[in-house]
């Protein structure tokens, strides 16, 4: 008899388990409670992506006259078709993930589901029927939605989610982003392209102050922010907000999260916006699984605990992507991996996920992307390193296209040559961290990179090149 898998939460994680699941013989049921796809799909990485490119068609439509093109009249963004675009693009992709259900014969139930066991999930459906599902093992993979703050209470209008942003039908003339965050710094970037005043507030003392990007990618990305108007409040925390007729008046004071505080943090100040987005963290979805009833752990916050084979406190139960919080890594494409060890171990394996080369893109203008150790993390573990650097405006692709500014930034052992981590800059960087992250799934060394030939004139030859100063 075929296994029998019960996958909750239908985005990245959850599909790409139900796909293998399906795939290697066993009987899937996909239980989702509203779109196929999950947060990635609909409200995340595939919506942002579709509002950059209109950003970014936008940005060369301005600068038409740099690269020879003349008589085009004045490119200006139209909100309600950006959206509909936005719309139509997850609309196609939800289209093939239900497709490739029944083309898998996955079967789909839509409702939300309540784990009473490893063998058994009830799903409650928007109408309120109820139905049992027998299985021989579950796998949660509900995700996460954006945390809201008492002192910006949200009310999706003038004070919004990063949800909201997405379905904006004007564009604000004064945004004020709150988290400058991955998700803060690419809606900074697309909405200050579209025409909005953008100023960004963190709490931490650099911009994308994320332990796996390194501080000189940082440095860069604040000093195109600076150079496209977008104002940074490092060291800064939102300390009340108020909705008044003209918009929200935002109060400022020196962030409790830095030790040092510079001078220009340390007194209060009002900034007035005509829109506030809040982007400072996740919650994970986890309200009506009923876990503390089954047995499955949490930590203080909500997020599942499991081992290194994903499986959760309760045997036969695991869980995968968000939901397994920050202690794990919060990416899309993690969720993916996640679920395909998760399914393994389910038929059988006993396999470890692995953590350790993961690649990591933020698509801010320009792009940044990261894969393995950073330079501050390789010292601190001990290492000898050695961290070559070379400009992106020295490629003459780069000059080409006009896409001047970036970096590459290789983090190498100087003992081994062997590479440690790959920090990247600059257009398309995104899709180039592929090859230093295979590298180092490979085991390879700087000298391997500097000894492949790669085609001319690429962007890629930065990896290249950069290999090549040791």
């Amino acid at each position: 008899m075929a296994q029998r898998i019960t996958i909750i939460g239908g985005g990245p994680g959850g599909y790409t388990a139900a796909f293998s699941a399906a795939k290697a013989g066993a009987e899937v049921t996909l239980v989702e409670s509203a779109h196929m796809g999950g947060t990635c799909l609909n409200w995340g990485c595939i919506p942002t992506k579709t509002l950059k490119a209109s950003a970014e068609a936008l940005e060369t439509a301005h600068r038409l006259a740099e690269f020879g093109i003349s008589g085009a009249g004045e490119a200006v963004p139209d909100m309600p078709a950006i959206i509909a675009r936005k719309d139509k693009v997850s609309g196609i992709l939800r289209g093939g993930l239900e497709k490739t259900c029944s083309k898998l014969k996955v079967t789909l139930l839509r409702g939300r589901g309540e784990v009473l066991s490893a063998c058994l999930v009830r799903v409650h459906g928007a109408d309120g029927a109820v139905q049992e599902v027998e299985g021989d093992r579950v796998i949660i993979a509900t995700g996460s939605s954006t945390l809201n703050i008492p002192t910006l209470p949200v009310d999706h209008e003038r004070i919004i989610t990063s949800d909201d942003a997405l379905e904006l039908q004007t564009v604000p003339k004064r945004m004020l982003v709150v988290g400058g965050g991955v998700i803060g710094c690419e809606l900074a970037f697309i909405f200050q392209a579209f025409g909005s005043k953008v100023t960004v507030v963190e709490g931490l003392d650099r911009i994308l102050p994320v332990p796996s990007i390194d501080a000189d990618l940082s440095k860069l990305i604040q000093r195109e922010m600076k150079k496209r108007g977008i104002a940074c409040e490092l060291a800064r925390t939102a300390t009340k907000a108020e909705v008044t007729e003209t918009g929200v008046q935002v109060t400022l004071g020196p962030s409790p999260f830095v030790k040092d505080l510079p001078a220009s943090a340390q007194k209060e100040s009002v900034l007035e916006a005509d829109v506030v987005l809040v982007a400072v963290g996740r919650v994970p979805n986890t309200s009506g699984l009923g876990l503390a009833e089954a047995g499955v752990e949490t930590d203080q916050r909500g997020w599942i605990k499991a081992d290194a084979r994903l499986e959760t406190s309760v045997p036969g139960i695991y869980a995968v992507g968000d939901v397994l919080g920050p202690a794990r890594v919060m990416l899309a494409h993690v969720a993916a991996m996640e679920g395909l060890v998760a399914v393994r171990n389910c038929l059988g394996a006993f396999e470890d996920m692995d953590y350790s080369k993961v690649p990591a893109a933020v698509f801010t203008s320009p792009e940044v992307a990261t894969v393995g150790l950073t330079e501050a993390l390789a010292r601190e573990q001990g290492f000898n390193v050695t961290c070559p650097q070379s400009n992106f405006r020295e490629l003459g692709k780069a000059q080409a296209m006009g896409e001047l500014a970036g970096l590459f930034k290789l983090v190498v052992d100087a003992d081994s040559g062997k590479l440690l981590g790959a920090h990247l800059a600059g257009a398309h960087v995104s899709d180039i961290i592929a090859e230093p992250t295979l590298a180092m799934q490979l085991g390879a060394t700087a000298k391997d990179l500097a000894r492949t030939i790669h085609a001319h004139p690429t962007l890629a030859e930065g990896i290249f090149e950069t290999a090549h100063l040791l």
